[in-house]
């Protein structure tokens, strides 16, 4: 029975174990999923956790419960030797482990992408997790339960201004979100008012959002400019050092909650690997998500998603690869299966080809941008499109459902204001009143 083992449980990686479950005949072989985490997280969502709107564990896909007969390892890959066809394993409660394989699927997805800017790696969080997600809005909500009781001054300014770095459409979005939920908190703090709240967007480049028109993302400027959020183009962070943040610019100000999206890279255990990489550290795909190594395909090797250089032969990639995106992580993880399968068959296996089917952005509540080629719609019709294609989107009738029904809470008892911060130190309520032997 051949032995398959997938790396990483992302998009490709979940789609791809459950496909191979559908397909694969009893006893014909054996899937192993090795991830850190237990589930597969739906990025999309993550801007609407940090406003409220959808509730953290309900952006989640639990490896184990939709994975029926996978064998599913939550530890950390720390080698790949595949010319002897040996994975090596960090496992909580096993230390390291050997994992032998005939088949290895590398979907190990991709990690905010930094430079080395001063201060940072210190100050600044992500947005490629739930818990960053979490955090950020545990953050924000803090940060209005302090000012409140503070008089006016820098430390209270400090505190209500908020930074977003990087204007793709992770950043736009959460900067959107993190706005319109700033905007709803001031009523329930009369000593707030929206002047006191900024908002900060730098880009590097001369426009935001490269996959709308130009058109499309003016209007995006233009309407973020109208609900006080101050975006800077052609602007580069020069330093964060202790939250102050120093702009090409020249301008200065301070925070304590900057949020890094400027950007995603291959994720950097590849090079733990005797695999081909290229240049940006990406797995070398043919078309038909085989690993290529000078052009050829490495026998029993394939790769999907972010980490993976798939070329795009609808032409409309970046450089000529497929974007990395979750339209294109989901279909390479269901043909990889299909083409894996095939192979393993002596059948004959197909070329991985999707146009892209347009980019759609929420806004905050009822407000979002839809483009597809030249249609392009704004305001809540975009916002719907927005809410319809990502409830559809995400993995497994139960997520759907938890979704749609935590957004129709929302809408019938508006949004959650509470942020539970104490998770970070669960056991200092206990201990500080915990009785201890006498000395």
């Amino acid at each position: 029975m051949q032995k398959i083992l997938i790396v990483g449980g992302g998009y490709a990686g979940f789609y791809t174990a459950l496909k191979l479950e559908k397909l694969l005949r009893a006893g014909e072989a054996e899937v192993t999923l090795v991830d850190p985490l237990p589930y597969m997280i739906y990025q999309p969502f993550l801007p609407e956790v940090v406003a409220g709107s959808i509730e953290a564990r309900h952006t989640v896909v639990s490896h184990r419960r939709h994975l029926k007969t996978s064998k599913i390892i939550n530890g950390k890959m720390i080698q790949i030797d595949h010319a002897n066809k040996i994975a090596f394993l960090d496992v909580p409660g096993l230390g390291e482990i050997k994992q032998s394989y005939d088949q290895i699927v590398l979907t190990a997805g991709a990690v905010s992408r930094t430079f080395p800017i001063p201060g940072v790696a210190d100050n600044a969080i992500g947005l490629k997790t739930v818990e960053e997600a979490i955090e950020i809005r545990n953050r924000i909500l803090g940060n209005f339960d302090i000012a409140a009781n503070m008089p006016a001054g820098p430390s209270r300014d400090r505190l209500l201004t908020f930074v977003v770095v990087g204007g793709g459409f992770a950043g736009i979005e959460v900067f959107a979100e993190m706005r319109n939920l700033a905007s709803y908190l001031i009523r329930y703090y009369p000593g707030i008012s929206f002047a006191d709240v900024k908002f900060h967007l730098i880009e590097a480049m001369g426009r935001i959002m490269p996959e709308v028109s130009q058109k499309t993302s003016e209007w995006v400027l233009s309407d973020l400019d109208r609900r006080g959020g101050k975006v800077h183009l052609n602007t580069q962070l020069v330093s964060a050092l202790n939250g102050v943040l120093e702009l090409s610019t020249g301008e200065k100000f301070e925070s304590n909650v900057i949020v890094w999206t400027a950007g995603v890279m291959a994720s950097p255990f590849m090079k733990n690997t005797d695999l081909p990489l290229d240049e940006r550290g990406r797995v070398p795909a043919l078309p038909t998500l085989q690993i290529a190594k000078d052009g050829v395909a490495l026998a029993d090797a394939w790769t999907a998603g972010d980490v993976s250089a798939v070329p795009d032969l609808t032409g409309g990639g970046v450089g000529g690869f497929c974007v990395p995106n979750a339209q294109h992580a989901v279909r390479q993880g269901k043909l990889l299966a299909a083409n894996l399968v095939a192979n393993l068959r002596g059948e004959g296996i197909k070329e991985y080809k999707h146009k892209n089917l347009g980019a759609v952005a929420g806004l905050g509540l009822y407000n979002g941008v839809f483009q597809s080629g030249n249609i392009v719609l704004k305001g809540v019709l975009a916002w719907s499109a927005h809410r319809v294609y990502h409830g559809l989107a995400i993995p497994t009738f139960e997520r759907k459902w938890r979704v749609i029904v935590g957004w129709g809470s929302s809408f019938l008892f508006k949004r959650d204001i509470v942020s539970i911060s104490a998770t970070k130190d669960p056991r200092l309520a206990f201990e500080t009143w915990a009785s201890r032997p006498k000395a």
